[in-house]
């Protein structure tokens, strides 16, 4: 039985009707930025890997096909505007058919589809640019799992949509742990694909214009499985998104593995679910009624804020771009091309307006995923939603100040902005932190961390004379006069009338006369 509910969830439906679906009629507003796109392969020499269609027994380091969608400069002349086409190319290496020639694309991958309704998808121009330039600034990433033996560009359309507004994302190819297929949806083929997870967490160091504080997991299917257990292991993780993610159901897999623990799961949570199954594809594909409705993972969390939405239109395979565009309809369950697209732009939406919440801490969008979708403009015929809170909701600054002690008193400013995401109504009063980094100042054991104390601390209240002039004095018990002076100072512009700021930079003054 577990059986048949994988093959359900992970292969698109092969009763066809005619399609009539294109990237334009999806309808997804581009965001202030330009989009950017690169795909290269890199290697984890830590694990081996054998190119299954070879026919040797030759092992070679585990290749990792890395695509990555990001905000972008467009000044090189050579940059050129993607196709649908030039996406479907990187399938040839990750599939391992580097020289299949572009003709034989939706003939060889079976979830593509040879119909002159997809072969016209092939010239539609995407959002993404070649051969773009990072944009300048810091950007929060989202890191993406695909569904089973799925490939790196499955949601192309939502990675440009999420990349024109403000966001890096990058993604690897699902597939097995020795060879391209895996198992069948084991807990081994989990941690395989949470280890390519972890390597593309570990990728992202390699870009300085990616806001290494604000991390979030998304993936599709079996990739949502595979990203609970990587959130359990990674604590830096700022939030959780699934798009119809298996954990829903495959729990059992889930259990298997030596780092499940509900305990570690306590950053915000979206769970986008598909519409009910209708009885006749229950009974004539002997799939459990239970999956329409049981939801064991939402059940047990206890620190995390979840919600888990349902999309009334869309089917399993509607959560990716390809299905949208390539997928064969079922003409049992499937809601017509207008509305599936329709969904997969409120899909997308919601997913933005989640990643905003969590990652940017956007008012407008905390208020979003607050609200029943009704209130938000969106009929409960089309969507509805059930939504629980962390049992944990009272978290003050000695709190926050056990989290500060426990990593030493450094990185602060991150540490608050990822507990500030979590409790947002979380008050660091600035009284509070100055007393507590005099204290640490005092220490000479303990200045630095004092000085990380008073950093933060002006973070929070940039227009506090007050802060400024500890933070100085601060420096001054190090003897780091030039810091001191130039906080000093600043606490001046803040409050001419500081007289303690007055005092030390005359002396600071004297001192350097002799």
């Amino acid at each position: 039985m577990r059986t048949t509910i994988l093959v359900i969830l992970i292969f698109f439906q092969i009763s066809s009707i005619d399609g009539q679906t294109s990237l334009k009629k999806i309808n997804l507003a581009v965001g202030d930025y330009k989009v950017g796109f690169r795909h290269y392969t890199t290697i984890d020499s830590t694990r081996t890997y054998q190119i299954r269609n070879e026919f040797n027994n030759q092992f070679i380091y585990r290749p990792i096909p890395v695509s990555i969608w990001y905000p972008a400069s467009i000044k090189n002349t050579d940059s050129k505007q993607f196709t649908v086409l030039e996406y479907l190319e990187v399938l040839k290496e990750e599939e391992e058919w580097k020289n299949i020639p572009n003709e034989f694309l939706l003939d060889w991958f079976p979830y593509l589809w040879n119909t002159p309704e997809n072969k016209g998808h092939l010239s539609e121009k995407a959002v993404a640019f070649s051969d773009a330039s990072f944009l300048e600034g810091k950007f929060p990433v989202v890191v993406y799992a695909p569904s089973y033996q799925a490939s790196s560009i499955e949601n192309f359309a939502l990675f440009e949509y999420l990349a024109s507004n403000g966001f890096v994302v990058i993604s690897s190819p699902s597939r097995g742990t020795h060879t391209r297929w895996l198992e069948g949806g084991t807990a081994k083929d989990m941690e395989t694909q949470s280890r390519d997870v972890e390597f593309l967490l570990k990728e992202i160091h390699r870009y300085k214009n990616i806001d290494l504080g604000n991390v979030a997991l998304m993936g599709f299917s079996f990739g949502g499985l595979s990203n609970v257990i990587t959130v359990m292991k990674n604590p830096k993780i700022k939030a959780l998104v699934s798009l119809d993610g298996t954990e829903r159901y495959r729990y059992d897999v889930m259990e298997k593995s030596a780092y499940f623990d509900l305990n570690k799961l306590h950053i915000p949570y979206a769970h986008f679910a598909q519409k009910n199954i209708p009885e006749i594809v229950l009974k004539e594909d002997k799939i459990p009624a239970e999956l329409n409705f049981k939801f064991q993972l939402f059940d047990s969390l206890k620190y995390s804020n979840v919600y888990s939405y349902k999309f009334h239109d869309l089917t399993h395979s509607y959560f990716s771009s390809f299905g949208v565009l390539f997928g064969n309809r079922d003409k049992r369950q499937d809601k017509s091309d207008h509305q599936i697209m329709d969904s997969y732009k409120q899909l997308s939406e919601h997913t933005l307006y989640f990643l905003n919440a969590t990652l940017k801490n956007k008012e407008r969008a905390k208020e979003f995923i607050e609200n029943s979708p009704d209130k938000n403009g969106f009929p409960k015929s089309r969507i509805s939603k059930k939504m629980k809170k962390s049992l944990v909701t009272a978290f003050n600054y000695k709190d926050f100040n056990d989290l500060a002690l426990h990593q030493g008193y450094k990185e602060l400013i991150p540490l608050y902005k990822e507990t500030l995401a979590m409790h947002p109504n979380l008050k660091l009063e600035e009284g509070m932190l100055n007393s507590l980094g005099l204290r640490l100042s005092f220490d000479p054991e303990r200045s630095e961390q004092g000085i990380n104390v008073f950093l933060l601390a002006v973070h929070i209240y940039p227009k506090s004379a007050n802060l400024y002039d500890s933070l100085a004095e601060a420096y001054l018990i190090q003897k780091d006069f030039g810091n001191a002076i130039t906080n000093f100072k600043k606490s001046l512009e803040l409050n001419p009338e500081n007289q303690n700021a007055i005092n030390r930079l005359k002396q600071l003054k004297n001192k350097a006369r002799h």
